[in-house]
């Protein structure tokens, strides 16, 4: 029984020029290097430039996954950005990326899942292509974190980075098995409101009337993180009658590498299969596996054919998994 599923065609990404280093960091609030990497493995993180708006990166990142695919922009039919930085409180920032990509069909809007929002936004677009109801999408994670930072608070400021990553995904008929086709075989997704407080940005228009900023309590983050995470992966794996040693790569959101090290080993998935660009570009929230997918799709590691398991957890709390194969 043939089954309709949202193939990868392409991946691309943008970091902003200026690199922040942590002695950067050091030399202006109470805290080192050795600090940062030792509790996050956090090495440097790229800062949007004056001027340059969360449009700016999801568009260039946008044009490089379509220069990877081959395809051209006309060719899109829908576009699902995940942010929570949008460049305005309305239109869309997505509307934005449509109109500087020079596309004036389809639709497009902006979806809100803090850092996962691009495993959110990726089912969103997968369940659109398996109805018919759009045959190419392209699903775009950007950020620019830096604009809600309290840049006096060591505890949040070390951790966040700016960036924008993308896939361009096609609806594509394949033979309905879970162990062999391509493109996404399974999303997962969770939310539970009541761990708001312990990662929130305290400002909003309703509220507000102000952008705020980013708020943590870390310790509950990362106490809550392990086993959120792993309970979608293990619905993921009975699913699709899959399991970790059938795990090709493990691309998670790019948060801290305490938190992706001990998500792996209780998964019991092998290190060398697991994908780290933490160091160097720090979390990017929604941004974060898109980078990561392409990082690793550049450097030859992600092939035709791999399968590709990838999770995070954001803000709200929210949290999700998704398995593909390339």
């Amino acid at each position: 029984m043939t089954q309709i599923r949202s193939v990868v065609l392409g991946c691309g990404s943008y970091l902003p020029e200026q690199v922040v280093t942590n002695a950067q960091l050091a030399a202006r609030i109470d805290t080192s290097d050795e600090w940062i990497v030792q509790r996050t493995g956090i090495r440097e993180r790229h800062i949007a430039a004056e001027g340059e708006f969360t449009s700016h990166l999801a568009i260039k990142a946008a044009q490089a996954a379509l220069s990877d695919a081959g395809m051209d922009a006309q060719s899109i039919d829908l576009i699902v950005l995940a942010t929570s930085t949008p460049d305005n409180t309305f239109p869309a920032t997505a509307v934005a990326v449509q109109h500087g990509l020079g596309i004036n069909h389809g639709a497009a809007f902006d979806l809100q899942a803090v850092c996962s929002g691009f495993v959110f936004a990726l089912a969103t677009a997968d369940n659109f292509l398996r109805t018919g109801a759009f045959k190419r999408a392209l699903v775009i994670g950007a950020e620019t974190f830096s604009r809600i930072l309290d840049w006096n608070d060591r505890g949040t400021c070390v951790l966040f980075g700016d960036g924008a990553g993308a896939v361009v995904l096609e609806a594509q008929e394949q033979p309905g098995n879970a162990a062999t086709d391509r493109g996404i075989v399974t999303t997962h997704l969770r939310s539970d409101g009541r761990h708001k407080a312990k990662l929130f940005v305290d400002g909003g228009p309703s509220s507000t009337q102000t952008v705020g900023h980013l708020r943590m309590e870390g310790r509950e983050v990362f106490k809550h993180a392990v086993g959120m995470i792993t309970d979608v992966i293990v619905d993921a794996f009975e699913a699709t009658g899959l399991n970790a040693e059938s795990i090709d790569w493990f691309v998670p959101h790019q948060a801290n590498k305490r938190i992706i090290d001990a998500s792996a080993h209780k998964l019991h998935i092998a290190p060398e299969k697991v994908v780290l660009t933490v160091d160097r570009h720090g979390n990017t929230s929604a941004a974060s596996i898109p980078l990561a997918l392409a990082v690793a799709r550049k450097d030859g590691r992600i092939k035709k054919g791999d399968l590709i398991l990838l999770e995070a957890m954001g803000g709200g709390f929210t949290w999700g998994s998704a398995l593909l194969r390339w």
